[in-house]
């Protein structure tokens, strides 16, 4: 029996997508809108976390980190990207690969921090 490397993703959220992930019984990302082309996971706690609590607070009155597995062998078809400091680092989903990405999550998605 093989067992699957997975790696460990982060995704700040709102309340809005948090509640449809909810409605996925939190083991997929829903859809991207049409003005959302790339689904941004990031590859760091503490860059979710500044994410979370100083953009989505402000924007959507809460703010969410989520944790979830992906397998690390479909994830290396993403280049990790560095939007900022050493510790920036993302992976740029296309919107169309969001349903494949979604079959390679392992587990559940959980949500580890809230704020309001």
């Amino acid at each position: 029996m093989t067992t699957k490397t997975t790696t460990t993703l982060w995704r700040p959220t709102g309340p809005t997508e948090l509640d449809l992930v909810r409605q996925l019984d939190f083991r997929a990302w829903p859809p991207r809108l049409p003005e959302q082309p790339i689904f941004y996971p990031v590859l760091n706690e503490n860059y979710a976390i500044m994410i979370a609590r100083d953009w989505n607070v402000k924007h959507d009155g809460a703010g969410y980190v989520t944790r979830f597995e992906v397998d690390t062998d479909f994830l290396s078809r993403y280049p990790v990207q560095q939007v900022g400091g050493s510790t920036i680092l993302e992976l740029w989903v296309p919107a169309e690969d969001l349903d494949e990405f979604n079959t390679h999550i392992v587990g559940q998605i959980e949500v580890i921090h809230e704020f309001h």
